[in-house]
């Protein structure tokens, strides 16, 4: 008669050990479950784009020239010349970049280095 292997979860003190990621995916798999079904609403947050920017006082305070200012975050250096000359106006999306280069000027040049 073969004899039986035991494992070790068939200790009736063993519990699944579950790692950080793993619970953080099932939490979210669980709200995502929530929402489906109608019994939650996910939160809602306004975003606001700046009118103006001071593109010439922001690159000053990185203390970087225009020419490295727009190299370092994907930007062309005759817009920033033309912004800093009030010639132009920033869009909205270079408003949008240049407000997070303002406030996390590292973050955007890890998401822009290869």
């Amino acid at each position: 008669m073969p004899t039986r292997k035991k494992f070790a979860n068939s200790s009736p003190r063993w519990k699944p050990r579950r790692s950080a990621l793993g619970r953080r995916i099932v939490t979210g798999l669980r709200h995502a479950l929530t929402h489906a079904q109608g019994e939650s609403a996910l939160s809602e947050y306004a975003v606001t784009v700046p009118e103006t920017v001071d593109v010439a006082g922001l690159r000053k305070a990185l203390g970087l020239s225009q020419r490295a200012f727009a190299r370092n975050f994907g930007l062309d250096v005759t817009a920033v010349h033309a912004w800093e000359q009030d010639r132009r106006r920033p869009d909205r999306a270079a408003r949008v970049l240049l407000a997070v280069i303002a406030r996390e000027p590292e973050a955007v040049r890890r998401a822009l280095s290869m």
